[in-house]
């Protein structure tokens, strides 16, 4: 996997006077590789670990920064220095310094006292709106001078440079608790769009009161356009709008027509309850949840009313079918086709696909992949067949599994549990086709098997049959919520949807820099 591991670097007082302390200060630079974002208020880029070994408190007179790798000063509004005390975790609430004059080195200055123990600042940039998704910003800490001394630190050992990101959608946005569930697609006119769950009370699953939303952008994720809602099902059969959430949306773009679809799940009813077990058997949507969908003729700009297709999809036994929430595919004869799931009769979760050959009229669904699998993503092989790459919730890697009759049989793929490491948790897949013609697939998920973190964008070029460590780079590097959905953008941009936590993140990633690196 292509990332920089934390540095541990211990550096001792360098007198400044004529007779040294008699302590020993050590200063551990640290950074995690993660994106800094326009329009988030800050972005924690540097961490100074500072172990004061007395049982008294030291002060800290001034730290110097230095802005080395960074691509272009201007993409920076302001630059400040936080102080946590001894705890290791970013809060923006004791300032020691800021500036918004940023240069190649900067000295802020004050008085913060350190405790005994483990001390931490953190260096955090706010971008301007106009700053580049094609440029990095970079921070190093130079010097860190206490009372009597200062700690010289050598700037010639790399740590990570943070690409520049969107910050699409956050907490508290248009009065929304959190953001969760992305999807996203780029249209044959370059329009890209996001769907997401607006949760407006608090993080949790369906039933709560949450609507699908729609973020767009016109230019590749430079700038985003005011969010829509895609899906809003109001305050339908009587009850209110918090008994009536939408969400886990899932969304696709037939070329053909320029038609945008979303998938996404219905719950009527069932306060108080998590829509996995609230669903019962039955059909109408005061027993069990709903699959509907919804489309856009004129770019996302506006939805069509909600299009409910549970009774073509769903046999009665079932508690639950629904989509499965990132992109769907269509395919080269035209089919539109998504991922989805279903719990049978004895409540056995079941990864499969629902699909139209007539352009949206009429749905279809397969048959189950596996059992004990729920979200996944659906892409077309270079000989028709298709790949379901699933969550599986025996843990510890994805399932695979291909079919060659849209769905009525599978058969497991060599890769399956064995080549991309998860924690459960959902995940991208896409095809891809490189600025030389190369056919690829590109995945990203948590490549972890326990926590979501790492987020990690991985190639294959042999059709998932390997995933080779020199296309591996990661993102995303801290704790989050861990969904995302890529796209590609042109034949040398990919741009991939993420979780942060309770936020929607949108970065470009440059293929060809991984591919020829």
């Amino acid at each position: 996997m292509r990332k920089i591991n934390l540095l541990y670097i211990v550096i001792f007082l360098l007198v400044t006077g004529c007779s040294a302390p008699k302590y020993q200060v050590r200063v551990t630079p640290n950074k995690a590789v993660s994106p800094a974002f326009i329009a988030k208020k800050e972005n924690s880029l540097l961490t100074l670990k500072v172990t004061n070994p007395t049982d008294k408190e030291i002060c800290v007179k001034s730290i110097t920064l230095t802005t080395n790798g960074t691509t272009d000063l201007s993409d920076i509004e302001s630059v400040s220095i936080y102080f946590t005390g001894n705890a290791a975790q970013f809060t923006p609430n004791v300032l020691f310094g800021s500036t918004s004059k940023t240069n190649p080195t900067m000295i802020f200055k004050g008085c913060q006292y350190l405790k005994p123990g483990d001390n931490y600042f953190y260096a955090s940039v706010s971008l301007k709106p106009k700053a580049s998704l094609q440029h990095k910003v970079n921070l190093n800490c130079k010097e860190f001078v206490i009372k009597d001394a200062a700690v010289r630190i050598n700037e010639s050992i790399p740590l990570p440079k943070s690409s520049i990101g969107y910050a699409v959608r956050q907490k508290n946005d248009n009065g929304s608790k959190s953001y969760r569930i992305p999807g996203m697609v780029c249209t044959p006119k370059g329009t890209l769009i996001t769907v997401y769950d607006i949760r407006w009370n608090n993080s949790s699953d369906l039933q709560e009161d949450i609507d699908v939303g729609v973020s767009r952008s016109l230019d590749g994720g430079q700038t985003w356009l005011p969010m829509q809602k895609a899906i809003d099902m109001g305050e339908w059969g009587g009850r209110p709008q918090k008994e009536n959430g939408v969400g886990d949306p899932a969304i696709l773009v037939d070329p053909e027509t320029g038609r945008v679809w979303v998938a996404a799940l219905w719950l009527h009813g069932k306060p108080d309850k998590r829509a996995w077990w609230a669903s019962q058997p039955g059909m109408e949507p005061e027993v069990t949840g709903q699959f509907v969908l919804a489309y856009s003729d004129d770019e996302g700009a506006t939805w069509s009313e909600p299009i409910n297709i549970t009774p073509q999809v769903k046999n009665p036994e079932w508690y639950l079918c629904f989509n499965g929430p990132g992109m769907g595919i269509t395919t080269k004869d035209g089919t539109l086709v998504f991922a989805a799931q279903y719990k049978d009769k004895k409540q056995v979760p079941h990864s499969t696909i629902v699909y139209s050959k007539d352009k949206g009229k009429t749905w279809h669904i397969g048959t189950g992949a596996k059992p004990n699998t729920t979200e996944s993503q659906v892409v077309e092989l270079e000989d028709g067949s298709l790949m379901l790459n699933m969550r599986d919730d025996n843990r510890g890697s994805r399932s695979v599994c291909i079919t060659k009759d849209f769905g009525q049989t599978w058969t497991e793929h060599p890769s399956s549990r064995s080549a991309l490491p998860e924690p459960v948790c959902q995940a991208s897949l896409i095809r891809i086709k490189t600025a030389d013609g190369k056919n690829g697939l590109a995945f990203f998920n948590p490549a972890t098997h326990k926590g979501r973190h790492h987020m990690t964008l991985k190639l294959s070029f042999d059709e998932g049959m390997s995933w080779p460590e020199k296309y591996h780079t990661l993102i995303y590097e801290p704790n989050c919520f861990g969904y995302s959905c890529l796209a590609q953008i042109n034949p040398t941009t990919l741009g991939v949807f993420f979780e942060g936590s309770n936020d929607l993140y949108f970065q470009q990633i440059d293929l060809e820099e991984i591919i020829n690196q």
